[in-house]
């Protein structure tokens, strides 16, 4: 299964945002965008708490809060939420074991 795959199946659980499988990273970023954007709107408790679950670090949040950030709120959260899942797999690949013997259900 190919990442882009992969994130995107996590971000549909996690989130609740919906693609094509064929999307691609660009429309899949957007996606994700289009997602953040309606929970600062309506929900940001809501966002806040999928970001801690994520667990996408603090500062990061806190910079892409800040009103400096050349990119807007929506955008850099949701390009952080994108790079954590990216770091999800990579991790998963890394520590990946196999299943215990007689713990099937």
């Amino acid at each position: 299964m190919k990442e882009i795959e992969v994130i995107s199946g996590l971000v549909q659980k996690d989130i609740g945002v919906e693609v094509h499988q064929e999307a691609d990273e660009q429309e899949l970023l957007n996606a994700i965008v289009d997602r953040v954007t309606w929970m600062l709107r309506c929900d940001k408790d809501l966002l806040m708490s999928y970001l801690y679950r994520l667990d996408v670090l603090e500062h990061k949040i806190n910079a892409a809060l800040m009103p400096g950030n050349r990119l807007g709120a929506a955008e850099a959260l949701g390009f952080l939420i994108f790079e954590r899942q990216k770091q999800r797999i990579e991790t998963k690949k890394k520590y990946k074991t196999e299943p215990i013997k007689g713990w099937e259900f």
